[in-house]
């Protein structure tokens, strides 16, 4: 019928109307015709090679946009390899939908092509579900997993779209009219706030401590809350930590920037108003004897679940940007400002210099062949040199990304991107991805181990496919942590010839991968070589790989992680 239209259609209507601009993931049968419809429509696909790395990129473009990152995937495997993402979305609370073919209903349960309880499978990984058994259920469908996905604390939903539902047909009239009764009928949850009464105490609470500190995190940066937060840490003066991916929230290099000084940040503080970023293992629990066990902590979050989790002396429930508004305008009424002289301020100030002193230099030697400061410093300067729009850095890899995140300086929001709550590996091309969509007026740096990259290196065909700025720096030494670590004693046994577990291919060259699809490769091992590579590389703004050859000895088992092994 040609006023008709089919679940596709209907399906790629529903998203464009609803606001959904991108759209990440893998084709194949029975989605390819969904993927198709949303291109006709305008909404951008961005094709990769697993549904693994674009489900990564789906969640780091929910965080980046603040509106759901959508994955779609084939049945079956195509779902379970797409739960990657969701499951990162989800313990990062990031929001995103992933959006399922799924096999003919009239099949269930005789073994249908790539046949999978879907809905059952994401449960653990999604904050809700559901399948549209009919053709007239899509646009009800996809606003059910749009708008929870951005409501209260974000997270991951899912979408299942059967085989025949995408196959039927209705009428254009009836399609409009479906989508009109939902649009009109979507509600969506109002911004949460304290009374403020909490306020009062809070802020009495901060006035009165000796030894304040303030800590947040990506919670933070996903509320847009950067202005709020400075306002506060320069009223009050009052020292600030972020989490890694707090970072540029307040810029790295600000006076009262404590990361330099951590342990005794958060060792010594007696109040600690913690904004976006969860007591976990991150901020080692909230517990002594990393924290004082007499600290009061402050904690806000937009869900009060966490809150009571954690049971913090006062918590603050909302949105992070709309509390410390509340705070700041409590705070002017009554001004109480620290001061540089106060001893605590003076205290984190002489900490962070003395060991930011330390660090220099150890950074500032050439040592060659490279160990991780040497080209993590040229990494920094280079980054730094370009100025505003600052670089979106991801970041992934025991080592790497240990050493980044001291080294490497953040001076705008959400420009860093790593491992995160969850510690999960093979993130950084799918981030890549996402974020020069999501920002294509910055330059995407990644700064990856071997092992890290290895995950996901196929997806630099996409990276040149789409012409996307983003310029991959691999820190090669050979395996993960660095190649054969055994002991004498370990390598015995009737294998003991193979590879040891933690070894690569030494010297692989990683440069060369980027070629075969027309993009720039560089392999590099001086400081000269590598400052000239990053040069051209950051000037041209197209898709490089830069192997960079690193002392396999170098690195630490685990990074920074040792005692979790």
């Amino acid at each position: 019928m040609a006023d008709s239209l089919d679940g596709n259609v209907l399906a790629a209507k529903s998203f464009a109307r609803f606001g959904v601009t991108h759209m990440f993931g893998v084709v194949g049968i029975p989605v390819t015709g969904l993927a198709n419809r949303a291109v006709q429509l305008g909404i951008r696909f961005i094709a990769f090679h697993n549904e693994q790395s674009a489900g990564y990129a789906a969640s780091a473009y929910g965080y980046l946009t603040g509106r759901p990152g959508l994955l779609l995937t084939v049945s079956g495997p195509g779902c379970v390899h797409g739960l990657a993402g969701l499951s990162n979305a989800m313990i990062n609370t990031w929001p995103m939908v992933m959006i399922s073919g799924s096999s003919d209903q009239k099949d269930s349960g005789r073994g249908d092509f790539q046949e999978l309880d879907q809905i059952e499978a994401v449960k653990p990984f999604s904050k809700f579900s559901v399948k549209a058994i009919d053709i007239k259920e899509i646009p009800d469908c996809v606003a059910r997993v749009l708008d929870p996905a951005v409501s209260g604390r974000p997270g991951g939903c899912y979408l299942d779209l059967p085989t025949d539902v995408l196959h039927q047909t209705i009428t254009e009239s009836e399609a409009e009219k479906l989508l009109a009764e939902v649009e009109k009928g979507r509600v969506f949850e109002a911004t949460k706030a304290p009374p403020s009464s909490e306020i009062e105490k809070a802020v009495s609470v901060l006035r009165k401590a000796e030894r304040p500190l303030i800590v947040f995190g990506k919670g933070a940066a996903y509320a847009r809350a950067e202005g709020e937060l400075k306002k506060l840490v320069e009223r009050t003066g009052i020292p600030f930590l972020p989490t890694p991916m707090g970072k540029g929230l307040v810029n790295d290099d600000h006076e009262l920037a404590a990361s330099a000084a951590r342990s005794l940040a958060i060792g010594k503080c007696d109040v600690a108003l913690v904004v976006g970023a969860r007591l976990n293992w991150l901020l080692h629990f909230g517990e002594s004897p990393k924290w004082d066990k007499d600290v009061k902590f402050i904690l806000v979050d937009v869900s009060e679940e966490e809150i009571k989790l954690r049971k913090p002396h006062l918590g603050l429930v909302g949105d992070a940007k709309k509390v410390l508004e509340m705070i700041n305008k409590e705070i002017k009424d009554d001004p109480f400002c620290l001061g540089k002289s106060h001893p605590w301020v003076e205290a984190i100030s002489k900490k962070v210099k003395d060991n930011v002193s330390k660090m220099e230099a150890q950074l500032a030697k050439d040592v060659v062949p490279f160990n991780f400061l040497t080209p993590m410093r040229i990494i920094r300067d280079a980054i730094l040199g370009v100025g505003s729009p600052a670089p979106v850095v991801v970041s992934e890899g025991a080592n790497t990304m240990d050493v980044g995140r001291s080294v490497l300086v953040q001076t705008e929001p959400r420009t860093r991107l790593d491992a995160g709550t969850w510690g999960t590996m093979g993130v950084g091309l799918g981030y890549c991805i996402a974020a020069a969509v999501a920002n294509p007026e910055r330059l995407v740096v990644a700064v990856e181990g071997d092992s890290g990259f290895g995950f996901s290196a196929m997806e630099v065909e996409t990276l040149v496919r789409y012409k996307l700025p983003v310029v991959v720096i691999v820190f090669n030494n050979g395996g993960v942590y660095g190649g054969d670590r055994r002991s004498p004693e370990e390598v015995s046994g009737p294998f003991k010839d193979d590879p040891a577990p933690t070894s690569f291919v030494p010297g692989a060259a990683y440069h060369t991968l980027i070629e075969a699809f027309g993009g720039k490769g560089y392999l590099v091992g001086t400081p000269d070589e590598l400052k000239s590579a990053l040069s051209e590389s950051f000037s041209a703004r197209k898709p490089v790989v830069i192997n960079v050859i690193i002392d396999p000895f170098a690195g630490a088992e685990s990074g920074r992680m040792q005692h979790k092994n």
